[in-house]
């Protein structure tokens, strides 16, 4: 299989729901029930029979599901070297419930290294086992810069990081290298598509959240432009063949949500100013928005419409998905138009409130309808 830009394949956003025996692999570890040699080849198990699984589904590019992963996120951000993990004494608010409260601290300056980060490791794992399996493709997912620096500066973070780095800028040069030395390190494993994944702009997406202090604090430090600078910074001078996806998410929490509002006020930033290849944008319900804010996308551009749900079972109506693919068509050609679900299926290693059978389902959805509306 070659990849080319002109084609998005069927991928899905990144995670999957953790089987039982991983969750009781992963909780007899922190027991001290077995050691983490013993929790790896649990891990690889898993990773091998979701990835068959993927291609059974059809899938053109498989992940490793983020089964070696607590969250999203956080993980990737401790394996940089300056960052630590700590607790923050509280979680995050999500719709349905509060989160851990598990974050990432500085406690010195920040830097990449291959040889000690463990998702590089991951990855040529991940890689060795779609080139067996012949026929599918890997695709890594991290954090955006922006998410981590949303991380770095959220509640008394910020005191370290404005003691490490009392000049700003190089904080965003650290982080912009950081980044761009690890996109490399993938991409010399044989990485042809990596994701950002990205929860900072769904922040300012929310009305309810820009009335706080904190949100009018954001919008008065522009913090639109620190965004953009941040990703488009690491990923500036990468390989042509490399394709580069951001998936914004407005949370994703055991079925629940942090932030509901349309894409209009990020728009001309996100849509028009950052530099990726293609937009993984949730569509799943009233809380997105409509469709408009796309025709800022700009140049060649693709989006691919999160318009099945991750956090509930139940089926759409693949009529009304159709059609409403049909409307978005009205704001950006459908040749640059693609389907998924909005988000992962586990965000988190919780998991959203549905069964594996229904995940695949929803899969199967997807590809049912991407073959009837592009062929």
């Amino acid at each position: 299989m070659t990849i080319t830009k002109q084609k998005i394949g069927f991928q899905h956003v990144g995670s999957f729901l953790r089987p039982a025996e991983l969750k009781q692999a992963r909780a007899d570890y922190e027991d001290h029930k077995i050691d983490h040699d013993q929790l790896r080849t649990v891990e690889d198990e898993a990773i091998t029979k979701l990835i068959e699984q993927q291609k059974q589904a059809g899938l053109d590019y498989a992940t490793d599901g983020e089964f070696r992963r607590s969250y999203w996120h956080l993980d990737f951000f401790w394996g940089f070297e300056g960052v630590k993990h700590t607790h923050i004494g509280e979680g995050y608010d999500f719709s349905g419930g509060r989160s851990r409260d598990d974050t990432a601290v500085l406690n010195d300056k920040i830097r990449f290294d291959p040889e000690t980060h463990p998702f590089i490791k991951d990855f040529k794992f991940t890689k060795a086992v779609t080139d067996d399996i012949g026929g599918i493709l890997p695709k890594q997912t991290i954090p955006a810069p922006a998410q981590l620096y949303r991380e770095l500066t959220r509640g008394e973070n910020q005191q370290a990081l404005d003691r490490i780095y009392p000049d700003k800028e190089e904080f965003y040069q650290d982080v912009e290298k950081a980044y761009h030395d690890a996109i490399i390190a993938f991409y010399n494993e044989g990485a042809r598509v990596i994701q950002l994944d990205d929860c900072s702009w769904g922040r300012l997406l929310d009305q309810k959240f820009l009335s706080t202090d904190e949100g009018k604090k954001l919008v008065a430090e522009n913090v639109q432009d620190i965004y953009l600078k941040l990703n488009n910074g690491a990923i500036t001078d990468l390989p042509d063949d490399l394709i580069i996806n951001t998936h914004v998410c407005r949370g994703n929490f055991h079925s629940t949500f942090l932030f509901s509002g349309g894409y209009d006020n990020v728009a001309d930033n996100l849509f028009g100013k950052e530099n990726v290849d293609t937009y993984f944008l949730e569509y799943d319900s009233d809380r997105s928005g409509n469709f408009a804010p796309l025709a800022k996308v700009s140049g060649d551009k693709r989006v691919v419409l999160g318009l099945i749900t991750s956090k509930t079972g139940e089926l759409e109506d693949r009529n009304v998905i159709i059609d409403r693919i049909k409307e978005a068509s009205q704001y950006l050609p459908l040749d640059r138009l693609w389907l998924s679900t909005q988000c992962g299926f586990a965000s988190t290693e919780e998991g959203n409130v549905i069964t594996e059978e229904q995940q695949w389902a929803k899969l199967k959805l997807v590809k049912s309808i991407q073959d009837e509306v592009w062929g």
